[in-house]
């Protein structure tokens, strides 16, 4: 129960004469119900500090004989005192309770273990890819006009097709600019989040602050998707605009719909009414379409169109080998590009599940965008080592491959959703799994287009830079 956003807490009956710890009745119990609730709520000024409920005991109603009626008569009163607590410190006095996550300690723990694991990957990738393309460089540098076509091999080798551009250019830019739109709403919404500009306490404002920047931050990608789409020689940039407005919206809204559906079927109270979704609806016509069309304008006119490969491109596209080793399949890179990064925030994920679907309350804001950070850090180094693997065995098709081996992650916390909801939740029915699945799927969409982005653009650089750094015909 929550009274101005402070949650509160207490019994609403009683069962007497049974063992707690085996849960054997020990002769006859009593089933008992308390009716009369006792609230005290201390204030600070004008606003509401602390909250607490309290039942009494001799007031409670036997309830044990379900076959026959007993009437009841709830009640409650409330009491007010004066407390010196500040606003502002108000959820201090729950650092204890089961509404917060519990053990800060081990939680501090675990994030500076995968702060350490992801440093030592990281170092890793690091050392290992610098000593081989310097290893590279020299072979390359070394060769001779006359040898060059007998000594090319790797990933020089496939200079000519590497900046050949991906099929479906439309959606791989509107999955770019929304991926990258997203990363922007998100550190944005951490950040007021930690500097109190946001009211992390108060239930709603975090989903309605994410809709109010993701609407503000439409013109960002759409001017990233539609730049994208013209250094590729797009000429429709019209539909790259309409594909980058509805790519992450659209699916949103029909798992709204059906998660709606069947709240209002279950006559649930938290189906939203039909004035809130007008509200967002109106929203998203009058703000962020028109910002997307701008963004999208904007990019047309003053973008620079030039893609700036290091590499001419040649007419006929090179054959790729078939014969590849099983840990170097698409297969493999897939399940390792999205468990690796996934297990830097596996810890964090856990409390934040539990906030979202526990019941609890998240406070530290401060650790999550550290977390998030972190995984946008580890999600380009392994795209980047996949990438280079992939090169070496002469397989030019790196754009989608690096933009769906790093959105992998999203995956990954898809199935984590599933061993949460059957292991750790206790949710149960169509109503609660709709809500549960359904929104989780929408999470993770959002991950898929945060990471594969990310994953994308750092890749983008270190393919310009590789090919900028040896000759080529």
């Amino acid at each position: 129960m929550f009274i101005e956003d402070l949650p509160m807490w207490g019994y609403v009956g009683d069962i007497e004469d049974e063992d707690e710890i085996l849960g054997e009745v020990e002769g006859q119990s009593h089933t008992y119900l308390f009716p009369h609730l006792h609230f005290k709520l201390g204030y600070n000024k004008n606003q509401i500090v602390s909250a607490a409920v309290t039942t009494e005991r001799d007031r409670r109603v036997d309830i044990t004989n379900v076959n026959k009626p007993t009437p009841v008569q709830f009640s409650y009163s409330v009491e007010y005192f004066e407390d010196d607590l500040p606003w502002r410190m108000r959820m201090t006095r729950y650092s204890d309770s089961r509404f917060l996550p519990g053990s800060f300690e081990i939680h501090w723990l675990s994030i500076i273990n995968s702060f350490v694991l992801v440093l030592l990957l990281t170092a890793f990738l690091t050392i290992i890819l610098m000593r081989v393309l310097k290893n590279d460089f020299s072979r390359y540098m070394e060769i001779d006009d006359s040898s060059m076509e007998e000594e090319e091999s790797g990933w020089k080798l496939i200079h000519g097709d590497v900046f050949r551009f991906p099929q479906f250019p439309v959606l791989f830019c509107a999955s770019v600019g929304t991926g990258v739109q997203l990363t922007i709403a998100t550190l944005l919404l951490l950040g007021l989040a930690l500097t109190g500009m946001i009211s992390t306490t108060r239930r709603g404002s975090i989903l309605a602050g994410m809709v109010i920047l993701y609407c503000l931050t439409t013109t960002v990608g759409a001017y990233i998707s539609t730049r994208l789409y013209f250094q590729m020689n797009g000429k429709n940039w019209v539909r790259c605009v309409l594909f980058t407005a509805g790519l992450f919206p659209v699916p949103t809204s029909f798992v709204f719909m059906w998660v709606n559906t069947v709240a209002l079927f279950h006559g649930s109270t938290s189906a939203l009414p039909f004035s809130t979704i007008f509200t967002i609806a109106a929203i998203f016509a009058l703000v962020a379409l028109p910002l997307t069309v701008l963004g999208g304008i904007v990019a047309k006119n003053y973008a620079n169109h030039d893609f700036n490969a290091p590499t001419r491109t040649t007419k006929v596209a090179r054959e790729i080998p078939t014969e590849v080793p099983w840990y170097r399949s698409r297969f493999v890179q897939m399940v390792v590009s999205g468990f690796l990064p996934f297990s830097a925030i596996y810890i964090e994920l856990h409390y934040i599940f539990a906030s979202m679907w526990g019941h609890q309350i998240y406070t530290l804001f401060g650790i999550l965008l550290f977390a998030f950070v972190l995984l946008l850090v580890v999600t380009s180094f392994i795209s980047v080592a996949l990438l280079y693997f992939q090169l070496a065995r002469e397989d030019h098709r790196w754009w989608w491959s690096t933009f769906i081996n790093a959105g992998m992650t999203g995956l990954f916390i898809y199935a984590y959703s599933f061993f949460y909801y059957f292991h750790r939740s206790g949710m149960t029915g169509m109503l609660q799994s709709s809500f549960y699945f359904g929104y989780m799927s929408i999470v993770s969409f959002g991950f898929f287009l945060m990471l594969g982005s990310c994953g994308f653009h750092f890749s983008l650089l270190f393919v310009k830079h590789i090919y900028s750094r040896v000759k080529c015909d």
